[in-house]
Formats: C-alpha cells, sequence, structure tokens
C-alpha cells in the first residue's frame, strides 16, 4: 500500500501508478453528481449538448452534501451508494473521467470500463460525512441547480483522503485477502 498526494484534473500516468488498497490524497478541483444529475448529464450528452463540466481527467464526487454553516463552505459531504451510476460510469469513463468516488461495489461492466479506459474508482469513508467537508476549502453549484443536493457541484479539495477500491488493472481492494 502506498499513498499518492494527486492534483486533478488526473493524467493517464497518474491513474497508472494507483494500486488497489492504495491511499489517494487528492488535491484541486473536483465534481459532484448523484443519479439524477447523472441522468441529466447523459441526456446532454445525448442531445449533442457539452457537460456542465470537463470530462477529460476529471474526478466525480457521488455526493449529496448538506447546507454549508455559517463560515464554512459546504455541510457534510459523505459518500453515497455507488451503485445507483453504474449505468452511467461507463459511458463517462469512456469520454476521459479518471476517477469515481463514493462507497460500495461496483458492477462488472463499471470495472471493465475503468479497465478500458484507464481509470479508476476510489472509496471514501461512509458516515465521515462531517469530517471530509473539512477537506473542501470552496463549493458552488454549477449546473441543475433545482436538484438541490443532488445539483452539480464544483469542489475545490485539499489532500481529500480516499481509498483505491477499484485500479485500471482489475485490482479490488474488496477481494484482496488481507495480510
Amino acid at each position: 500500500m502506498q499513498t499518492h498526494k494527486l492534483t486533478t484534473p488526473l493524467t493517464d500516468e497518474a491513474v497508472r501508478q494507483l494500486k488497489a488498497g492504495d491511499v489517494v490524497l487528492l488535491s484541486g478541483t473536483i465534481y459532484t453528481a448523484r443519479d439524477a444529475a447523472h441522468k441529466r448529464i447523459v441526456q446532454a450528452l445525448d442531445r449533442g449538448e457539452e457537460p456542465p463540466f470537463p470530462l477529460q481527467g476529471a474526478v466525480i464526487y457521488y455526493v449529496g452534501p448538506t447546507p454549508a454553516p455559517p463560515g464554512r463552505p459546504i455541510g457534510s459531504a459523505g459518500p453515497t451508494t455507488s451503485y445507483r451510476m453504474d449505468s452511467f460510469a461507463p459511458r463517462l469513463y469512456g469520454l476521459g473521467v479518471k476517477a469515481t468516488m463514493g462507497k460500495g461495489k461496483r458492477a462488472p461492466e463499471v470495472k471493465a470500463a475503468m479497465q478500458e479506459h484507464n481509470a479508476v474508482y476510489l472509496g471514501a469513508t461512509g458516515g465521515a460525512g462531517a469530517l471530509l467537508s473539512q477537506r473542501i476549502t470552496q463549493a458552488k453549484v454549477i449546473a441543475y441547480e433545482d436538484l438541490g443536493p443532488e445539483a452539480v457541484r464544483e469542489l475545490v479539495v485539499e489532500e481529500f483522503p480516499a481509498l483505491v477500491v477499484n485500479d485500471a488493472y482489475g485490482g479490488e481492494l474488496y477481494v484482496t485477502p488481507k495480510r
């Protein structure tokens, strides 16, 4: 297990060095989207429209944050269950997304897409949303404001902690024996 300090957007080279079980400390800009936002993004792509953020090298965090308390850019920001985005993820990986982040396992099609497109799935710690929000220094809604907590947000993060659950080589933390 290694610890990698990475800055977004992620490059192919950065993704290739990651192995299941590694720790990642992300800095830079990441984007939030849950299932309703994913549906709209894919509908926009189907119409030939641009997505609400650049997909090349992007990290998408599956989160629906709580309202920001006074003096903070965002409220609790814990991960949501990732399987709800499984029907959309392969297409987004194919368009340049390099990492998605949430909690729980991914479908076989999503794992295959990660291998095909050199991408990874990161796990954020469930139940630690208040703690994770301390690593978010800026937050703003950039699309689909009517979705409330599921709107697409641009987050600036500093050493946001995550684990590599699925790497680009087919490795999976959840099936790796403990040593």
